[in-house]
């Protein structure tokens, strides 16, 4: 059994987590995606440019009754690289049930 290779950008918690999250609502707002990690402000800030750098997500900064809102929104490579990475997860798991 060959085992894929792990996307080194979405094999971090926090990453993934901010990636299905996305997935699911294609675009948040910082403040959800901080309520739905449980992370901290700093943490997801670094993560995010993370997945930017990669162009996984695209980041649109703007403001909304004069506070400032970050909008995160998947991209088409992104979407791509999330499924390849569950197909990878899956061949894992199902080399394990073989056993």
């Amino acid at each position: 059994m060959d085992f894929k290779e792990l996307d080194p950008v979405l094999h971090s918690q926090l990453r993934l987590a901010i990636m299905s999250v996305l997935i699911s609502e294609q675009e948040a707002e910082f403040t959800l995606l901080k309520e739905r990690t449980n992370a901290t402000a700093g943490n997801l800030s670094v993560q995010i440019n993370k997945l930017k750098e990669a162009a996984y997500i695209d980041v649109t900064k703007q403001f909304k009754d004069n506070y400032p809102q970050t909008i995160c929104k998947i991209t088409d490579t992104g979407t791509r690289a999330f499924e390849s990475y569950v197909r990878s997860i899956e061949s894992y798991l199902q080399a394990a049930r073989r056993k």
